[in-house]
């Protein structure tokens, strides 16, 4: 998701129907039957979905609900493959920019009560992209300086849509033109921005499009919404008239909300079947009656291609919350901050184990902790993982320092708190050269009532005054009410209002298969989360960039250099891969943010067929219940790890296959 705030909702704010995503996929037919038991899934929701306009909006509550109810040209499998959905077959031009597609014919649009409206076709797909520019999509960003002549039409410089490089060349041939070759283009295709509109629908409904009512939207995908209750219930039915309705497993879904107030309870009606699944809690006091009841029935989701960051503010200018006194105290921070040794030993004295297991307990303390921006498996580099060359890149850059230092996932590689004191003894003495007095103080603000947040941070606290000494560096935790953490942090849309010296608020999901996606975040210039880091986009302003000296101060200039560099590779995806390696081996070094854990990692009991549900890295592909089955009795944990194990190999597998084309 591109700002902060949109990278947390995929975790924070999205609806906790996704607990099946924790059984991503396998060929495992079992379950699978007409039965209540077998083809009705229960879960819950626990926030309201607000818009089906699925080519408006980004967040995560709405997305996971209409993923299920509108097809786009292609869809991801068990093991995350690119597949054909209302597309049949694709070309490329010989210089990547041309894409056509041709589409599956007498694919039908249907009304909420099935009835038949229509089909798809074409054009539907360039109503869709047209109107939600004129409804100022959300998503818009994710193609808008990809497909040729859309920047220029958003912008207002032309007023003619034709302009724009999509075209229906016929009712069943569809073709895009972009800028350059982007060799990830079509994993950008299972975007709700991308999804077809039919017009005359369109044009009935005006303004009452997308609103969060059944009758506002037409369905072409498996499912259809069939009963929405604010603060009570969410249902959907199987669309009889699917094109691929054989895949379709599950027959209902029914939602049943939850404000979340008492995490036990999912248990207990899982225990007396009215859930298909539910999420467990390692911290409660409850979790001794899970164990005793279904201690070998528990399994572990894995990580997700999140990623949840402690980030420096650089050039702090807001000062609302915080202990200091002094303007000294202020400026001595800002130079401590601006001192790589000084980052760099923040993180290697942070425990992030012991932070993880605030959340979900010493059993699952390292199984979502991460080590980097891009998740180490994202991409591969000649049929390796991408990670690997980062680790590589990173020891390259400073021995003595990252020597020995694993980015992998699932284990904490940076702590060592020998090597902090270390790097803080050269800080230090640097620092006080410039005139700097101790210990520094650092500002972490949290909602006074996310007990959850406050735990995590006292963690941190903790492990860094532990290991560095209270007398060198003091975390003065900010507690304040929810609205002023919010402007502080994840609601701060420049780097001025950000009123922290480190945060842990911020967070990034990707928007498609390039590690792009997660590097261009901080280009200084155009990068939609500098604001977290307290610096300004310096092509968005029309003065002076304020922020410019800080940037330079870390590295900044340089780490912009290397992603374009690696930007303009578009005819071979390995050398692309390990200059973006490169690249993010010089963010993590720079130690600007400290990657923590991802989503994932969590443990819960569930009938879902273990990976039976479609998987992806971005876009809304893993949201669908296409795929996902059922079996009448709970999945073991030994079940579970076996079809693990499977699903694991078949990537690996593909992977290597995929490297030899």
């Amino acid at each position: 998701m591109r700002k902060i705030k949109k990278g947390l909702m995929v975790v924070a704010l999205a609806s906790v129907a996704l607990l099946a995503a924790c059984n991503q996929s396998s060929k495992s037919s079992s379950g699978s039957g007409s039965n209540s038991a077998t083809s009705t899934y229960n879960y819950i929701y626990s926030t309201d979905p607000t818009t089906l306009d699925y080519t408006v909006s980004s967040r995560a509550t709405n997305s996971t609900h209409y993923a299920n109810f509108v097809d786009g040209l292609l869809e991801n499998d068990q093991y995350g493959r690119l597949k054909p959905d209302l597309a049949k077959s694709w070309t490329v031009s010989k210089d990547g920019k041309t894409y056509t597609y041709k589409l599956r014919k007498g694919v039908k649009w249907v009304d909420s009560e099935g009835n038949t409206y229509g089909t798809v076709k074409a054009q539907d797909f360039v109503t869709g992209l047209k109107h939600a520019v004129a409804a100022k999509s959300e998503t818009l960003y994710v193609v808008q300086n990809s497909i040729a002549g859309l920047n220029d039409y958003v912008t207002g410089k032309t007023k003619d849509f034709s302009k724009v490089g999509i075209k229906a060349i016929n009712d069943d041939t569809l073709q895009y033109t972009l800028n350059q070759a982007e060799p990830y283009w079509n994993s950008k295709l299972t975007y709700g921005v991308m999804f077809p509109v039919n017009a005359k629908f369109l044009k009935s409904e005006g303004s009452n499009f997308g609103k969060m009512q059944a009758s506002s939207i037409l369905y072409n995908g498996p499912y259809i919404l069939s009963n929405f209750t604010a603060k009570s219930v969410i249902q959907y039915k199987a669309n009889d008239s699917y094109w691929d309705k054989k895949n379709v497993h599950i027959k209902n879904v029914k939602l049943t909300y939850s404000d979340g107030s008492d995490p036990d309870a999912q248990y207990k009606s899982y225990k007396k079947g009215n859930l298909s699944g539910a999420r467990v809690y390692p911290t409660s006091p409850y979790y001794k009656t899970v164990q005793k009841q279904d201690a070998k029935n528990i399994t572990w989701s894995i990580q997700d291609a999140s990623v949840y960051n402690m980030t420096f503010n650089l050039d702090r200018q807001t000062y609302n919350l915080t202990s200091k006194k002094t303007d000294k105290e202020k400026e001595d921070t800002k130079k401590a901050i601006l001192n790589k040794n000084f980052r760099q030993a923040i993180q290697f004295a942070f425990d992030k184990t012991a932070y993880n297991a605030q959340a979900v307990g010493e059993a699952g303390a390292k199984r979502s902790l991460r080590n980097e921006m891009t998740p180490p498996a994202f991409v591969s580099i000649d049929g390796k993982n991408y990670g690997s060359q980062v680790e590589k890149d990173l020891a390259a850059l400073d021995p003595s320092t990252y020597k020995g230092v694993s980015l992998a996932d699932g284990q904490d590689g940076a702590y060592d708190p020998a090597k902090a004191k270390t790097l803080f003894a050269k800080a230090k003495k640097e620092l006080q050269a410039e005139g700097v007095s101790f210990p520094i103080h650092l500002d972490l603000p949290e909602d006074e009532k996310q007990q959850l947040l406050g735990n995590q941070a006292k963690s941190f606290k903790s492990s860094v005054e532990k290991n560095l000494g209270k007398d060198n560096v003091n975390i003065d935790i900010q507690f304040t009410s929810e609205d002023k953490y919010l402007a502080a942090t994840y609601q701060a849309t420049t780097g001025k209002a950000s009123d922290f010296d480190i945060s842990n608020a911020s967070g990034w999901s990707p928007d498609y298969d390039d590690p792009s996606t997660y590097l261009d975040i901080y280009n200084p210039d155009t990068g939609s989360m500098v604001q977290t880091l307290g610096l300004e986009a310096g092509a968005m302003l029309k003065g002076k960039d304020e922020t410019a000296d800080a940037k330079k101060a870390v590295g900044l200039d340089t780490y912009a250099e290397q992603v374009a560099a690696a930007e303009k590779i578009t005819s071979n995806d390995n050398e692309r891969y390990a200059a973006f390696a490169k690249a993010e081996a010089t963010l993590l070094d720079s130690a600007i943010q400290i990657p923590i854990n991802s989503a994932g990692g969590t443990p819960s009991v569930s009938k879902v067929v273990p990976y039976s549900r479609p998987f992806s890295w971005s876009g809304l592909g893993a949201n669908k219940f296409k795929l996902m089955k059922l079996q009448s009795k709970t999945v073991t944990a030994a079940q579970y790890e076996k079809a693990q194990k499977a699903w694991y190999a078949e990537r690996a597998k593909i992977a290597k296959e995929e490297a030899a084309k």
